[in-house]
């Protein structure tokens, strides 16, 4: 793992959430995106050299809906950046981490990403990016 990707935040509300960010950071989003998959909008800021993306559900049936449900708004996931998504997946699998996608799936950003299981990890949802190739 090279460094933090991002920090995933769920929210309610973007476009309120992209002004309050946009306060707290003193600027403005870089990027909006929808990934229809995983039912969700998301919106991007850089801090140096790590993203917060938010993430909004477009769906009720969605893991970022049930997220908010259950918990409410908040810090979602953590997420590192990996040369080889999938070499990463069999030495965590080896390492004993549960793997909730072990085929790397269509992610926000141009990216590939897989995510760890929370119970495996301390209670923190980890995902695993690894920029696509174009």
């Amino acid at each position: 793992m090279r460094k933090i990707e991002h920090l995933g935040i769920a929210v309610r509300d973007l476009e309120k959430s992209n002004e309050l960010f946009r306060k707290l950071l003193g600027k403005e989003h870089y990027k909006e995106e929808k990934v229809e998959g995983e039912g969700v909008s998301t919106s991007f800021f850089m801090v140096g050299e790590t993203k917060v993306e938010l993430l909004e559900a477009t769906r009720g049936d969605s893991p970022i809906a049930k997220f908010i449900e259950k918990k409410s708004e908040g810090v979602h996931h953590i997420a590192f950046d990996v040369v080889d998504i999938y070499a990463e997946v069999e030495r965590l699998k080896a390492e004993g981490f549960e793997i909730l996608n072990e085929t790397p799936k269509q992610g926000a950003d141009n990216k590939l990403v897989v995510f760890l299981h929370p119970k495996s990890t301390n209670g923190v949802l980890v995902e695993l990016c690894q920029e696509k190739d174009n």
